[in-house]
């Protein structure tokens, strides 16, 4: 809390509503260190008048996050939820992989990120007086849709992301007519686009996994079938 005025014009004296008598400061600003309403009085060196201001200071730290995926796996939309709980009545913002903040007024603790691409992502919150920052990680299922092995270091596999600790998934890979390619290790690196030691050309394959949404450790799988293009 700072009054903006000279400490050598005016003089300054903060109290606290819980013990209005004791002065805590008789500086210009004052930083509380705890919830409450204060108080300060500030009096004109020069000509002796007073002016009083009171504030209200609530407690604020840094928010509990939960955020999780709300489409399947392999969604056209991937959509992410995030709720931050925190102290008080506190406004939050919010960001993803350190991008922009943003805030969903007047669902002030609970924003949505949707075409979220797949990957690992951390979400962020914080409410907007800067009081802490708190994030919490959540991971999108899905797969690429081209991949280009040429050893260049960038998408020299072609694996489906999300799939790695689920050690029964099944992810078969075919050609246009419907020839076994590859079976991948959902823990392995992916497929390098080659066949029996031979390179396969620039076209469209196939692929079939057998998997669960994430967050389930049991029941029955789910098959999921589409295409993806591989460029050289």
């Amino acid at each position: 809390m700072d009054t903006g005025l000279s400490s050598t014009l005016y003089g300054f004296e903060w109290t606290e509503a819980g013990d209005p008598s004791t002065i805590i400061s008789n500086g210009s600003s004052y930083a509380p260190q705890v919830a409450g309403t204060y108080t300060v009085v500030v009096t004109d060196l020069a000509n002796g008048c007073t002016s009083t201001d009171t504030a209200v200071v609530q407690l604020s730290s840094p928010p509990t996050v939960t955020a999780t995926v709300a489409t399947e796996a392999f969604a056209d939309n991937h959509i992410i939820e995030v709720t931050a709980i925190g102290d008080g009545a506190a406004i939050f913002e919010f960001s993803m992989d350190n991008g922009p903040w943003v805030s969903n007024e007047p669902n002030t603790n609970t924003y949505t990120f949707s075409n979220v691409p797949f990957g690992e992502h951390v979400v962020q919150a914080r409410d907007i007086n800067g009081c802490g920052v708190a994030s919490d990680m959540v991971l999108v299922m899905d797969y690429p849709l081209f991949f280009t092995p040429n050893n260049d270091g960038y998408n020299d596999t072609w694996q489906v992301f999300g799939i790695e600790n689920q050690l029964d998934a099944k992810i078969f890979i075919y050609d246009r007519y419907g020839k076994l390619l590859k079976q991948l290790s959902p823990t392995g690196p992916g497929w390098d686009g080659t066949y029996n030691g031979e390179l396969m050309p620039s076209s469209d394959y196939w692929f079939t996994i057998d998997y669960r949404e994430l967050g389930e450790s049991e029941g029955a799988q789910k098959q999921f079938k589409a295409h993806f293009s591989l460029k050289r």
